[in-house]
């Protein structure tokens, strides 16, 4: 599938360098990190929220977790996760699963978590699940500059060993 036709359109619009990079099919973040061989903290990971007041975008490390009360209580807002029909019905050309970490080709207001200023590269689901769009960070940051941001990600715990 490659990236997604909104992604694309919205990246060339911008100006921003980006490069494609394709990788072995991943079905969650860790494993795209681990088959495209991405610092796991590199990887920019979307969450998808919504409340009576419509839909927002958190952008996580793919290393870290959203602390939904947390960014509930910045934004003042009751925010539950969106369901996987909404996320397909508002990335329809994306696979299941595999949203990229930029809402705003889709219209979706976006919040950014502080752990993502001053990473060098940045990477991030191009809407399939073969491959992932490379930024620089700053680039990243700008493509984010009309986004609201703040500190509400915490560390993933770490799964017990088997």
């Amino acid at each position: 599938m490659a990236i997604a036709k909104k992604l694309e359109r919205y990246l060339q619009a911008t100006g921003v360098d980006y490069e494609v990079l394709p990788h072995p099919r991943s079905a969650y973040s860790a494993q795209t990190a681990r088959r495209s061989r991405i610092p796991l903290h590199c990887l920019a990971k979307p969450v998808l929220f919504e409340d009576e007041y419509g839909y927002v975008m958190a952008i996580v490390p793919a290393a870290r977790r959203v602390d939904v009360g947390r960014l509930g209580a910045q934004l003042h807002r009751q925010l539950e996760l969106a369901t996987e029909a909404e996320i397909d019905d508002l990335f329809r050309d994306c696979e299941a699963g595999a949203v990229p970490a930029l809402a705003s080709p889709y219209r979706i207001p976006t919040v950014y978590d502080e752990s993502l200023v001053g990473l060098s590269d940045v990477y991030f689901e191009a809407g399939d699940h073969d491959d992932v769009i490379h930024v620089r960070g700053e680039d990243f940051l700008e493509l984010l500059s009309d986004s609201l941001h703040g500190r509400f990600s915490q560390p993933l715990r770490a799964r017990p060993e088997h």
